[in-house]
């Protein structure tokens, strides 16, 4: 049986590599040719020459050639069938360029050859505003720079942290199933949260952020002390007595949310101090009535920014100012290009979630089911036999980054045409979040109709998720021609690349409906789904999470979810006896 020698890429062009060894010196010779190109849309580029040049190849003249080439020597074009014997008359003219596609040919091989300066001079072309600057496009927030990978290496105390950790705590025991007190096979830090009038929507998004690994590891390892902030607060007021009232932070009321949580009490857990500390800050949302649970999330991580860290000089735009912004933020670019002159425009704005529309699409499924849900003042009921339209995920993500065409109410000031112009808008991923939330629309607002509706299509979406497709470098070389540059600013380092896989750990659900509905989430906790509906907490299957109509869904990085499910029973856990410190996990 005779083996199979491995695929092997073609040996590189000597002709090409004959041009760069005579290029007089200079070490980037295609960069030269940036002032000979010129953007053509949507993102294409071509030779620049005027607007009323017809290129003809020399000996086919007057006959027209569908492919040009101008031999980057003597600036000859020639077709196809003639630039071979071009090049074959004289020794160095063998590299070429396409007149319309801007794409290196190298004519004694009769075949494309690439290069990476040549396509970052394509590249530059297209993203500087006129032939005079050579400028390269707009720069992104001075926060990212390349970060090396580091690999996950499990840690364990040493001695010395032992004895530092151990001292006035005692450990919690750890059952069979790995949850800790009660040995009820359910993992630790699960637990009900008693619905206090209408607060379902509190409820689910708090489950969501309790068990938000990165979220988690920050509050257990007592990154933020809520005896100790508690302390600045009086110490910047003025020195108020200790009995005194108390500043509002959320943060601190996380912080006992998860000592209690985190305790080993299976009972439930009524977080009305919480509830109350958030109505201070959102006192415009303060009342018993149904609230939307993303505005909910929005408002709760914008509370975390304004009390975490605030003695801290703020970095605007890195994602790097509070625990909130570290674990959730990311960055999205926006390209604006012009239709007539192909310029583009560029803008970075950070967010903390993706809100997606869901994509239309022409299958539909069946399903029967029949549930009820009462209680608080919250109502949850279907029946009989429904067909459901069907969106996916992936499909509502490349709608995301799709482009998209302007209106001619949306005219943009083009830099180089120096006229509003049409334009096409199309959005991209910089800079992937440690813990991904998509927030699906589902509630749809009219104001022509001046009503609002709830859109129940069915959402199919995948537990591993790759957001490399939807990154801004593979989006920038979808667009020119997959060019093998790395596009200035938007390289695509080994930690990004590492960092695009995602897995779902938390399911926040919707069902009813726009005024009469209930939140509940799924948690995924050692690859085990649970279903947390107020202070009811059951084990359910992974169709029944599939199955639920999905309003916002929670992804974190593969290797952060690789080391919370980390096997606790290698861990050492403890529970400061005095309440002053946390649950401490190594």
């Amino acid at each position: 049986m005779s083996s199979r020698e491995p695929l092997r890429p073609p040996p590189p062009c000597p002709h090409l590599a004959g041009y760069r060894a005579n290029a007089h010196g200079l070490a980037k010779p295609f960069r030269s040719l940036q002032r000979c190109l010129r953007p053509r849309p949507p993102g294409r580029a071509e030779i620049r020459r005027d607007p009323h040049e017809v290129p003809r190849c020399g000996p086919c003249s007057p006959s027209p050639s569908p492919r040009l080439y101008a031999c980057l020597a003597c600036a000859a074009v020639s077709c196809p069938s003639h630039a071979p014997a071009h090049a074959a008359s004289r020794p160095g003219h063998e590299i070429a360029v396409d007149v319309d596609r801007a794409e290196l040919f190298c004519c004694a091989c009769r075949d494309q050859v690439y290069d990476r300066d040549f396509d970052a001079a394509v590249v530059l072309a297209q993203n500087t505003p006129s032939s005079s600057s050579a400028s390269p496009p707009s720069a992104p927030p001075g926060g990212l720079r390349k970060r090396r990978r580091v690999d996950y290496r499990p840690w364990a105390p040493g001695p010395t942290e032992r004895a530092v950790v151990g001292k006035g705590s005692s450990p919690l025991p750890f059952s069979d199933g790995g949850a800790a007190g009660l040995g009820s096979g359910l993992p630790s830090g699960l637990r009900g949260l008693n619905n206090l009038g209408n607060t379902c929507f509190m409820n689910s998004v708090l489950q969501a952020l309790l068990h938000t690994p990165p979220l988690r590891n920050y509050f257990l390892s007592d990154r933020h002390n809520r005896y100790v902030c508690q302390q600045k607060g009086r110490k910047k007021r003025g020195g108020t007595a200790a009995g005194g009232e108390s500043r509002v932070c959320l943060a601190c009321d996380l912080d006992v949310m998860y000592s209690a949580v985190f305790s080993g009490d299976r009972l439930p857990y009524s977080p009305a101090r919480f509830l109350y500390s958030w109505w201070q800050h959102a006192s415009n949302l303060a009342s018993y009535e149904q609230q939307d649970a993303h505005e909910f999330f929005i408002s709760m991580l914008d509370g975390i920014h304004e009390k975490v860290d605030e003695h801290k000089p703020t970095s605007q735009g890195n994602g790097e100012c509070c625990i909130a912004h570290r674990v959730f933020s990311g960055i999205l670019r926006s390209d604006v290009t012009c239709t007539i002159c192909g310029f583009t425009s560029t803008t970075y704005d950070p967010c903390v979630d993706i809100s997606l529309d869901l994509d239309s699409s022409q299958a539909s499924m069946k399903v029967a089911s029949s549930k009820s849900h009462a209680g608080n003042g919250e109502t949850q009921s279907t029946s009989g036999s429904q067909n459901f339209e069907i969106s996916t995920l992936r499909g509502c993500l490349e709608r995301f980054t799709r482009p998209e065409r302007l209106g001619s109410d949306q005219k943009f000031f083009c830099q180089h045409c120096q006229v509003r112009q049409e334009s096409l808008k199309q959005m991209s991923i910089r800079k992937l979040p440690l813990v991904t939330c998509f927030h699906i629309k589902r509630f749809e607002h009219s104001s022509v109709r001046k009503m609002s509706r709830k859109v129940d299509r069915y959402l199919q979406f995948p537990f591993s998720l790759d957001m490399a497709p939807y990154s801004s470098s593979a989006i920038l070389r979808s667009r020119f021609g997959n060019r093998m540059f790395a596009f200035d600013g938007d390289d695509s380092d080994s930690s990004t690349e590492f960092a695009s896989e995602f897995e779902l750990f938390a399911v926040v659900t919707h069902s009813g409906k726009l005024d009469a509905g209930h939140y509940v989430t799924f948690l995924r906790l050692n690859n085990q789904w649970y279903k947390c509906d107020d202070a009811w907490i059951t084990h359910v299957s992974e169709n029944v999470v599939r199955a639920s109509q999905a309003y916002m869904l929670f992804y974190v990085q593969k290797m952060l979810y690789y080391k919370a499910t980390y096997d606790p029973s290698s861990c050492y856990v403890g529970f400061a006896e005095d309440g002053h410190h946390q649950l401490k996990v190594f």
